[in-house]
C-alpha cells in the first residue's frame, strides 16, 4: 500500500517539477509567463498525437517540447518585441493553448495511447519496495532531477547563469554592461516553454496515457505557485513539487477510503494548499525581497 502511494506521488509530482523548473528560469530572467497551463496542454495533446501516430513515445516527447517552444516563442515576440503586457499576454496564451488543444485533440478522445516505458534493471528493479521506487521509474522522472541539478549549476556556477540573473535583477545595468537583455530573455522564455511542453507530454504519455480535454487540470497554475514557493531556487522546487504531488494523490486515497468529507472539498485540496502556501510565503517579506528577481514582469525597451 505504501509503495503504491509513493509511486503515484512520484508520477503526480513529475509534471509539476518539469513545468516549474522552466518557469523558474524564465522568471529569473525577469519575465512572468502566465501561459504555463496553455503550453502544458498543447504539449500534452501534441505528445499524445505524435506518439500515437509514430508508435514512439520519444517522438511524442520531442513533439511536445517543440509545441511548447512554439507557443513560448509567440509569447516572446509579443512581450519582448511588441512590448505587450506580460500578464495579459500570458493569460491569452493559456486561453489559446486550451482552445488549440481541444481542437487538435478532438479526434483522439477515447483512443488508447502508448505509455512511456519504465526502466527495468535486472537485479535492481525487482528489489522489494525500493526496487520499483528507485530503479523502476520512466526516464522523465530521472530527467526531472537531472534538469533541476543542471539548472541550479547553470544559474549559480556559470557565467551565463550570472548574466541571466543580472538581467532579471537589473536589466538596465545589464544592458549598460553590453549584455543583450532581449536575447537572454528570449532564450529563457523558449526554455520555459520547452519544459512546460515536456510536463504536458508526461501527463499524456506516462501519468495517464490517453488524451482527455483539460487534462492538465490547473497544474500549470500550481507550477507557477511552486516557483514562488521555492523562492526561485531549484533545490527547493523539488521539495515543493513533491509536496503538492502528495496532496494531489492523498485526496484520491481519502476519497477511496470513504472518509465522510465531500468529494468537492477533497478535490480542491491542492488548490487550497497553493493559496495557503502563497499567503505564508508572502508574510516573509525579507526573504521575498532577497530572492525575487527585481525586474520580474517589467518590460525592457533598449535604446534606439
Amino acid at each position: 500500500m505504501i509503495e503504491a502511494v509513493i509511486l503515484t506521488i512520484i508520477t503526480a509530482s513529475t509534471p509539476l517539477l518539469l513545468a516549474a523548473i522552466g518557469e523558474l528560469v524564465t522568471e529569473r530572467a525577469g519575465v512572468l509567463n502566465l501561459g504555463v497551463e496553455g503550453m502544458m496542454i498543447v504539449g500534452a495533446v501534441s505528445g499524445f498525437a505524435v506518439g500515437l501516430q509514430t508508435g514512439s513515445p520519444f517522438a511524442g516527447i520531442l513533439a511536445a517540447i517543440g509545441a511548447g517552444v512554439a507557443l513560448s516563442a509567440l509569447f516572446a515576440v509579443l512581450t519582448l518585441v511588441l512590448v505587450t503586457n506580460q500578464v495579459a499576454t500570458g493569460l491569452s496564451l493559456t486561453l489559446l493553448g486550451l482552445g488549440l488543444a481541444g481542437m487538435i485533440g478532438e479526434g483522439f478522445v477515447g483512443t488508447p495511447g502508448i505509455r512511456l516505458p519504465r526502466l527495468d534493471i535486472p537485479g535492481l528493479s525487482d528489489l522489494p519496495f525500493i526496487g520499483p521506487i528507485l530503479f523502476g521509474q520512466d526516464v522523465l522522472v530521472y530527467f526531472s532531477f537531472v534538469l533541476c541539478a543542471g539548472v541550479s549549476w547553470f544559474l549559480f556556477k556559470t557565467r551565463g547563469g550570472l548574466v541571466l540573473r543580472a538581467v532579471g535583477d537589473n536589466h538596465t545595468s545589464a544592458h549598460a554592461l553590453g549584455f543583450s537583455v532581449l536575447k537572454v530573455r528570449f532564450l529563457a522564455i523558449l526554455f520555459g516553454g520547452g519544459c512546460a511542453g515536456l510536463g504536458g507530454a508526461y501527463l499524456s504519455l506516462a501519468y495517464t496515457p490517453q488524451w482527455v480535454e483539460g487534462m492538465t487540470a490547473g497544474r500549470g497554475w500550481i507550477a507557477l505557485a511552486l516557483v514562488v514557493f521555492a523562492s526561485w531556487l531549484p533545490g527547493r522546487l523539488i521539495g515543493g513539487a513533491y509536496l503538492f504531488g502528495a496532496v494531489t494523490i492523498l485526496q484520491f486515497h481519502a476519497q477511496a477510503a470513504g472518509l465522510a468529507i465531500p468529494s468537492q472539498v477533497l478535490s480542491s485540496l491542492p488548490y487550497l494548499a497553493t493559496i495557503i502556501v502563497l499567503v505564508l510565503i508572502s508574510s516573509n517579506r525579507t526573504a521575498n525581497r532577497i530572492n525575487t528577481p527585481a525586474c520580474l514582469g517589467r518590460p525592457f525597451v533598449p535604446d534606439r
